[in-house]
């Protein structure tokens, strides 16, 4: 569900933005408005963020191999982290270095009327792709809140594109309040402060996201959830006695690999721990679908003396 929600926003989100980034450098060009330009750039910077994650997802999807045994499920968070390094450099310092050079040399914006049309088309194409990434995201999202949502989440692409729109249309928003300003007051420095505060937003988002996704590239365990269903499946057995220890660890968004040294009576034969684990193993798939690797370790208990 997760990777076909995914895919989902961002083909919506891709559609939108490469719309979007051609009016706005229409608009740009017409109209020599800074904040336009800087829009500009941010949906292009969009679009390409969307292609490479659109990449990422379809390499994560190869076979495993003798030099990658576990697959290539990290690719996605590989992926999606290129992208928040584009979307500080490309969008964020590029928007703030253009919004110092227009405060440094300001001029008056010629048909700023276009450019105005341009922002409300652009924020109705934005907030349809927002919907779009809001819903995909609930299917996912449970009860979690939305923070919780983007700081809990194994799949990078969903909260990679909610984060983007939401930056997206708030920076359109202040593009148009940037412009409105500057044709109200005759002042061009308001329209040079809204491509400061784009860039402030762009630059904030990005690191949010790689920080989120660092995270992820150095390896999570399971969510505690998961983790429950483990050890209830584990012990669901009388025959295995407790879990010494279980460590989890996700290798790709939708891949789980599941180790476990858990506890057998000494007084069983090779052939009965081995069913066991086996029934284990089963059990675990069963509860968790995502475990993908299971290992499970014995180590001996003493039988109880009757």
């Amino acid at each position: 569900m997760s990777a076909e929600g995914g895919t989902k926003a961002i083909v919506a989100a891709l559609t939108a933005n490469t719309g979007i980034a051609v009016s706005k450098f229409i608009a740009a060009g017409i109209t020599g408005s800074a904040s336009m330009l800087a829009e500009g750039v941010h949906s292009v910077a969009d679009a390409s963020n969307q292609v490479l994650l659109l990449i990422g997802g379809k390499r994560a999807r190869r076979e495993a191999s003798p030099a990658h045994p576990f697959g290539y499920g990290r690719e996605r968070y590989i992926y999606a982290f290129i992208v928040s390094i584009v979307l500080f450099s490309i969008g964020g310092l590029y928007a703030l270095y253009e919004g110092y050079e227009k405060l440094s040399h300001p001029h008056e914006l010629s048909a700023p009327l276009v450019a105005i049309g341009v922002l409300v088309v652009a924020i109705v194409l934005e907030s349809f792709s927002l919907r779009t990434a809001i819903k995909e995201s609930n299917h996912v999202r449970g009860k979690q809140s939305w923070v919780k949502f983007v700081r809990g989440a194994k799949s990078p692409e969903l909260p990679v594109i909610l984060l983007e729109d939401i930056g997206a249309l708030v920076g359109l928003i202040a593009a148009l309040l940037g412009v409105g300003l500057a044709v109200i007051t005759g002042d061009p420095i308001f329209d040079a402060l809204g491509t400061m505060v784009i860039g402030a937003l762009l630059v904030a988002i990005a690191v949010v996201l790689a920080i989120e996704i660092k995270s992820l590239l150095i390896g999570e365990s399971a969510t505690l959830a998961n983790i429950g269903a483990i050890e209830a499946a584990i012990l669901a057995d009388g025959g295995i006695t407790d879990i010494i220890h279980l460590k989890t660890l996700h290798i790709g968004p939708d891949e789980l690999l599941v180790a476990a040294k858990i506890g057998v009576l000494d007084s069983e034969t090779g052939d009965e721990i081995a069913a066991e684990i086996n029934a284990a193993e089963e059990r675990i798939r069963g509860a968790v679908p995502i475990a993908t690797a299971v290992y499970l370790e014995p180590d001996l208990r003493r039988s109880p003396v009757e």
